[in-house]
């Protein structure tokens, strides 16, 4: 059971990587993995109705260590949605403000389930027979008002507290990342504009750039051919000021690609030959 599962999560984590690598816009990011994540929910639900649990002990291990790893990326996305489309309208120090508060607000959730914090961080397993089976609900253990309106074939007590402590922790580490930008967006501000003059930032998608630093190394253009990857994937970073992760595994996405693997060099052809006939029309 538990390597069918990981298969579907994993399958999950690849689409959610390309989106992340071809989307920029962040709002449109959101959307898209969250229908994602929503998609490979509805998959798990209807392969736990095909294929139920035959004992406990699986069940405690599909509600607590399964189902959470999925519902937490839905979660995130759906929260990164919102906090960006209310985001205030405002300079460099309304916006840290605003995610400042929002930091405040995981803050609280930890605070309000402080117990079954601990108890899940710590890997504890006493109550396990409560929390993760289902028809087991008590309202001494902290319910969330909402579980009421759940599934009961597809959830337990506190199956969604696990995947919101799993999206909190994707939250805090966006937030940070976000507060970050803002702060390097004050130094930026502080240079002078000489310093600012001239300065180009890849603004298309990584997964374009890394279709683009393969091809210049596989066409040889640096170093007369001798320029390995590495070194040219560190010159574009340090170049556009960009960090392109796992260029490997991207570049693996980019072969399996059902049509158009070369999307980015031929849409780069094609642009050229527009601008060619734009100016043979003039």
């Amino acid at each position: 059971m538990l390597e069918d599962y990981n298969e579907t999560y994993e399958d999950l984590e690849d689409k959610l990587r390309m989106i992340d690598l071809e989307e920029d816009n962040l709002l449109k990011k959101s959307e898209l993995s969250f229908q994602i994540a929503l998609i490979a929910i509805n998959r798990l639900r209807d392969d736990l109705t095909k294929n139920p649990v035959d004992s406990q002990a699986s069940e405690i291990l599909f509600f607590k260590e399964i189902k959470p790893k999925f519902v937490s990326k839905l979660i995130y996305h759906l929260s990164v949605f919102n906090i960006e489309t209310n985001k205030p309208n405002g300079g460099i120090k309304v916006r840290r403000k605003y995610y400042h508060n929002e930091l405040d607000k995981l803050k609280r959730y930890f605070d309000d389930n402080l117990e079954f914090y601990r108890y899940y961080r710590t890997h504890s397993n006493y109550l396990d027979h409560k929390y993760f089976v289902r028809g087991k609900q008590d309202i001494r253990l902290t319910l969330d008002s909402f579980f009421f309106e759940t599934d009961p074939n597809f959830s337990t007590s506190h199956d969604f507290k696990v995947s919101n402590i799993l999206a909190n922790d994707l939250l805090n580490v966006y937030l940070e990342d976000e507060l970050n930008k803002l702060d390097m967006r004050d130094l930026s501000n502080g240079r002078s504009q000489g310093e600012q003059k001239g300065k180009l930032t890849w603004t298309d998608s990584k997964v374009a750039l890394i279709e683009l630093m393969y091809a210049l190394q596989a066409r040889g253009v640096f170093n007369n051919g001798i320029a390995d990857l590495k070194e040219i994937v560190a010159f574009f970073e340090d170049t556009f000021g960009i960090e392109v992760g796992q260029y490997h595994r991207t570049f693996l996405e980019i072969r399996i690609r059902k049509t158009g693997r070369t999307k980015f060099l031929d849409s780069l052809r094609d642009s050229l030959t527009r601008r060619m006939d734009e100016v043979d029309d003039k």
